[in-house]
C-alpha cells in the first residue's frame, strides 16, 4: 500500500508541474534555434559584407533579422521548425507519463493482491444473547368454532327475512318466515276431521253401552227361561261389535291427532328462529324466493359464534408427526403480520387431503376472538412451537459447520481472537433456519469466522432437523 501511494504521489506531482516544464523547455528550444540561425546569418553577413541588419529587442534578447528576407520566409521557416520539434517532444513526454501511470497501477494491484488480508477484514459474526424458537410453519384459514346453517324444514315462498349479514342474534330470535297459508289450511282440515271422529266415537260408545245392557238383560231372562240361548248369544256378539267399533274410532282419533300435531309443527316451521347466539355471516336465500325442502333443507342464513375461532392449518406429512394436541402455536394474518395470535392445538385430524400429489393433514387450533378482529376465511401463517429458549447465547448457523461424528447437536466453529483464529467445538440446543442456541463452546461476545464455502452446511443440517413444509390453502 505504501509503494502504490508513493508512486501515485510522484505521478500526481509530475503531472502538476508538466505544463510549466513543457512551456519552459519549449521556450528554451525556440531561443536556441533562433540563436543558431542568428549566428549563421550573422556570419554570412560578415563575410559577404552585403547584408545589413537591424536589431530588434524581443523578451530581453537581440533578434537580428536579415535585410535580404523581404518576404519573411526566413522567419516562417524558423517558427515552423520550432513548432514541429516541440510537438514531437511533447508527445514523447506524454507517452512517458502514461507509461509511469500504468506501471504504478499494476504495481499497486499486484501489491494488494499478494499481501495477506488483515484479520480485521475477515467476515465474522458475534455471539449475542437473545430468544430463539424452533417452529414448524404452515398456511391455514380461519373458521368459526361454532356455526350453523339455518334452513327451513318446509317448502314455500320466503315471505320475510328479518336479519341482515352482520347482525347479532340471540337464540330464539325470529330469522325468517315462510308463507303459512297452505299449512294453516291443512291444520284447519285436520281439526275438523278430528272433531268428526270424536263425534262418531260418542255414537259408538253409546251403541256399545246399549249392546252391553241388552246382553245383560237377555242373560237374566235366560235364567228365567224367558228367552232362548240363541238370543243371548246374539246379544253378546252385538256388544262385542259395538266395543270394537269404539276402539276403531279411538285409533282413528289418535291418528288424526298425530296428523294434526305434525301439520301444526309444519305450520310452526314457517317461522324460522335462531338456534344459537351468534352473528349472521351469510345469507343464501332472499325474500320472495321459493324454497323446496323435499329432499334437503334449504339454507337461508348462516349464524356463527365469532367469539372463538378455529384455525384449519394444513401441515405437510413430513412435519405432522412433530405436532401433538395441546402444543403451543401462534399465527399471523395478512392484514396484521406484526401481531401474534396465540392458541393451542385442539386436534390433529388423521384423514389427509391430497392435492397435486401433496399429502396434507388438517390441524385445528382454537383462539379467543373477544375483539372480533378475526373473521371467517382469513388466510393465516401458522407457527407450531417445537422448542424455545429465552435469554441465551445465540450464533448464526452460517458460522457453524456440522460435525456428525461428534453428535447430532455438535458443530465446529472458528473464533477470531487477539492471538489469531482458534477452532472450537460447539454444542447447540434449540435451532431454527438461521440461528442456534449455544449450549457450550462459545461465549457471548465471541467473534466467529464465517466460512462462505461451508456456510450452508449447518443451515442444511438444521433444515433437515426442522423438516420441510409445503403449505397449501385448506378447503373448508
Amino acid at each position: 500500500m505504501a509503494i502504490s501511494t508513493l508512486v501515485a504521489t510522484m505521478v500526481t506531482n509530475n503531472l502538476a508541474v508538466m505544463p510549466n516544464l513543457m512551456q519552459s523547455a519549449a521556450g528554451g528550444r525556440r531561443r536556441q534555434a533562433i540563436w543558431r540561425r542568428i549566428v549563421g546569418a550573422d556570419k554570412v553577413s560578415r563575410h559577404e559584407s552585403t547584408v545589413s541588419s537591424k536589431s530588434l529587442h524581443i523578451h530581453g534578447a537581440v533578434w537580428i533579422a536579415p535585410t535580404q528576407d523581404p518576404d519573411g520566409r526566413f522567419m516562417k521557416d524558423s517558427v515552423s521548425q520550432m513548432n514541429t520539434a516541440g510537438l514531437r517532444r511533447r508527445r514523447r513526454w506524454l507517452w512517458d507519463v502514461l507509461a509511469i501511470v500504468v506501471i504504478a497501477i499494476v504495481a499497486g494491484w499486484v501489491w494488494n493482491g499478494l499481501r495477506p488480508a488483515p484479520e480485521s477484514q475477515q467476515n465474522t459474526v458475534t455471539v449475542e444473547r437473545g430468544d430463539i424458537e424452533k417452529t414448524v410453519t404452515a398456511v391455514g384459514a380461519l373458521q368459526p368454532k361454532e356455526y350453523v346453517d339455518v334452513g327451513t324444514q318446509v317448502s314455500g315462498q320466503l315471505q320475510k327475512v328479518h336479519v341482515d349479514i352482520g347482525d347479532r342474534v340471540t337464540k330464539g330470535d325470529l330469522i325468517a318466515e315462510i308463507d303459512p297459508t297452505r299449512y294453516e289450511s291443512t291444520v284447519r282440515n285436520d281439526r275438523a276431521s278430528l272433531q268428526s271422529l270424536r263425534a262418531q266415537l260418542l255414537q259408538k260408545q253409546a251403541e256399545r253401552e246399549l249392546a252391553q245392557q241388552q246382553l245383560e238383560r237377555n242373560q237374566r231372562m235366560l235364567a228365567e227361561r224367558a228367552v232362548s240361548q240363541d238370543t243371548v248369544d246374539q246379544s253378546r256378539a252385538t256388544a262385542k261389535v259395538a266395543k270394537a267399533a269404539v276402539a276403531a274410532l279411538q285409533a282413528q282419533i289418535a291418528a288424526a291427532e298425530a296428523t294434526l300435531e305434525g301439520n301444526l309443527a309444519n305450520l310452526g316451521y314457517t317461522k324460522i328462529y335462531a338456534p344459537m347466539d351468534g352473528t349472521v355471516v351469510s345469507q343464501t336465500s332472499l325474500e320472495g324466493q321459493t324454497v323446496n325442502a323435499t329432499q334437503s333443507a334449504p339454507v337461508i342464513v348462516q349464524v356463527a359464534n365469532l367469539d372463538v375461532m378455529t384455525v384449519w392449518a394444513q401441515v405437510a406429512e413430513a412435519d405432522v408427526n412433530k405436532i401433538k394436541p395441546e402444543m403451543a402455536a401462534y399465527f399471523t394474518t395478512l392484514g396484521n403480520s406484526g401481531r401474534r395470535w396465540r392458541g393451542t392445538v385442539r386436534q390433529v385430524q388423521p384423514t389427509p387431503e391430497t392435492e397435486n400429489n401433496v399429502v396434507l393433514y388438517n390441524v385445528l387450533i382454537d383462539v379467543d376472538n373477544a375483539e372480533q378482529l378475526l373473521l371467517p376465511s382469513m388466510t393465516v401463517q401458522v407457527f407450531f412451537v417445537l422448542g424455545q429458549a429465552h435469554d441465551v447465547p445465540l450464533v448464526a448457523l452460517s458460522a457453524l459447520t456440522a460435525d456428525p461424528s461428534a453428535g447430532p447437536d455438535m458443530f465446529r466453529a472458528t473464533v477470531l481472537t487477539e492471538q489469531g483464529v482458534v477452532p472450537r467445538q460447539v454444542q447447540v440446543g434449540v435451532t431454527n433456519r438461521a440461528t442456534a442456541q449455544v449450549v457450550s463452546g462459545l461465549e457471548v461476545g465471541d467473534r466467529v469466522v464465517v466460512d462462505t464455502s461451508v456456510a450452508t452446511s449447518a443451515e442444511s443440517a438444521a433444515g433437515q432437523r426442522n423438516g420441510t413444509r409445503r403449505p397449501m390453502m385448506p378447503h373448508l
